[in-house]
C-alpha cells in the first residue's frame, strides 16, 4: 500500500456522512461510508473544531464513533 501504518478515514461534516444539502442528487452517491470503510464520523455542517478534536482524540485512543 502506499500510504503507511495507521490508516484512518474520516468523514467530517454532513456531506461527507450522507450526501448534505446535495443527497438525493443524480451527482450523488450517498456518504463516504457507501464508497469505503469509514472510521470515525465528525457531525455538523461543519463540524465544530472541539468536535472535530475529540472525534479525533477517540479515535486515536482506539474509540470509534
Amino acid at each position: 500500500m502506499a500510504t503507511p501504518a495507521p490508516k484512518w478515514v474520516v468523514a467530517c461534516g454532513a456531506c461527507a456522512k450522507d450526501g448534505g444539502v446535495f443527497a438525493g442528487s443524480y451527482a450523488i452517491v450517498g456518504g463516504v461510508g457507501d464508497v469505503v470503510p469509514v472510521d470515525l464520523y465528525a457531525p455538523g455542517c461543519p463540524p465544530r473544531p472541539a468536535t472535530l478534536l475529540k472525534a479525533l482524540l477517540a479515535l486515536l485512543n482506539g474509540r470509534r464513533r
